[in-house]
């Protein structure tokens, strides 16, 4: 990950305390240590202290553990974002026979990320190229580490109820959110 505006950790709060814990002592140092975990879903979706305890995370996890810890250092110039992006073949690896397999070209994706001086950072991709979400995002808003529960999985179901009907899909709801299962779990293999 390339290097933010860096800053030391407060020990006297929570996730601060935790990262110092595992000797990571500046945010530099906690967003390159969060990059490199892997991708997964915690035991409980909204719960992001959880990513330094279960060794992993998932977009809303991990940006929401980095925008809390930018909270406690009184460090606002890091915002969290919620997009939903055109998911396709070119823009996330690995779903592209999913995608084929049920003849769609993209199924739109809620991701969350963060915004530095209106810079994206990603901690959950591992190399980018031109063919990056944010050249499909379809529709973004700014968000607290507490939406990355219930807000978000109701904005992005509702984004695709709303899609389907717009975009005239031949599938029923349940079987969309399916398929989309089908290519996290890719992901997540």
């Amino acid at each position: 990950m390339e290097k933010l505006s860096n800053f030391k950790l407060n020990p006297a709060f929570l996730l601060s305390k935790l990262s110092i814990n595992l000797g990571l002592t500046d945010f530099n140092a906690v967003l390159n240590y969060i990059h490199q975990l892997p991708y997964g879903r915690n035991t409980e979706r909204s719960d992001f202290t959880l990513v330094l305890k279960e060794n992993k995370g998932t977009c809303s996890t991990k940006h929401a553990f980095l925008k809390q810890l930018g909270i406690e250092n009184k460090q606002e110039h890091i915002k969290l974002y919620l997009g939903v992006y055109k998911m396709n073949n070119l823009n996330t690896s690995g779903i592209a026979s999913v995608l084929k397999h049920y003849k769609l070209d993209y199924i739109p994706e809620a991701h969350t990320y963060l915004k530095v001086n209106n810079q994206i950072i990603d901690v959950t991709r591992t190399r980018s190229s031109k063919n990056t979400f944010q050249n499909s995002l379809l529709f973004e808003e700014q968000i607290l580490p507490s939406n990355i529960g219930d807000y978000k999985l109701n904005m992005h179901q509702n984004f695709i109820k709303n899609w389907i009907k717009t975009e005239a899909i031949n599938y029923t709801f349940n079987d969309l959110w399916a398929i989309r299962e089908l290519c996290i779990a890719r992901l997540s293999a």
